[in-house]
């Protein structure tokens, strides 16, 4: 009996369920995905903000509407303002801030990362959000302050979607985020935990959220959720445009229509 020898077939590749993943992801910005592919080095220009990249990686993430790392750091006694304002002062090109007040011996390296970390992921929320003009990219070198683990940018965007929908599962109308706030006329209420008194204190009809977040030196998300959370209570709503006035009635009174309402007006005022 003759036996036939085969090549033994090859075996089939097998996925990298991490790298595919990572790969796939594009559910905030494409743009900033495909950077990351190209380990690109610059700032990437949005509407609400900017995001720094090194080698693909998030260093650094400004926004007109959080607060930063210059008051994280010294809203709540983390370093002293004078210090901050000392090493701003002193800063360069190659020295950042953070890392002078570190050095000196002003501050612990720990609390500096993760003030820049928590300062980070709050600023890229807002960077990140939905834009009516397209983003843009400078190539460039790499921001001198950023943390020393940079955040991967599928890290970045699946925690900015975890935001919105936390954001939205306690109350699904964005606008109390941006809109000046004003106290509703509320009766009664649920008792408030602390941090929510301390926004609700700040609520005046001229602030916004972000505002707020500055004057009582916290995360800017972190006071959106107790906005969000004060709105759907009742305390809170956002300043609304004064009514219109009613209409003159004598001007109209060549319609017949106006004309029945201003009677039924007039006996009305009889009675």
């Amino acid at each position: 009996m003759t036996t036939a020898r085969t090549t033994e077939p090859p075996r089939l590749p097998v996925r990298d369920r991490a790298t595919a993943h990572t790969r796939a992801w594009s559910g905030v910005s494409p743009m900033l995905t495909r950077l990351a592919t190209e380990r690109a080095t610059g700032v990437l220009f949005r509407e609400h903000g900017t995001l720094h990249l090194a080698e693909g990686l998030v260093v650094h993430a400004e926004s007109p509407f959080a607060p930063g790392l210059g008051v994280l750091l010294t809203s709540r006694g983390t370093c002293a303002l004078e210090d901050w304002q000392r090493a701003l002062k002193e800063a360069d090109e190659d020295r950042d801030p953070g890392r002078l007040l570190v050095d000196g011996g002003l501050l612990a390296p720990g609390a500096l990362e993760l003030c820049r970390l928590a300062a980070l992921y709050d600023a890229a929320y807002f960077a990140l959000a939905s834009s009516s003009t397209p983003g843009r990219f400078r190539y460039g070198g790499a921001h001198p302050g950023g943390p020393e683990h940079p955040v991967p940018v599928a890290a970045l965007e699946r925690e900015t979607l975890r935001r919105r929908d936390l954001l939205h599962r306690i109350w699904p109308d964005p606008g109390p985020d941006t809109a000046p706030l004003v106290r509703a006329d509320l009766v009664a209420g649920p008792a408030l935990t602390r941090r929510q008194r301390s926004v609700l204190n700040q609520v005046d009809g001229a602030r916004t959220a972000s505002d707020i977040a500055r004057a009582v030196g916290r995360l800017a998300f972190h006071t959106l959720v107790d906005v969000r959370r004060l709105t759907a209570a009742g305390f809170v709503e956002v300043r609304g445009e004064p009514p219109p006035a009613p209409p003159d009635l004598a001007l109209l009174s060549t319609d017949p229509h106006i004309t029945l309402l201003k009677r039924l007006r007039d006996a009305l005022e009889a009675l």
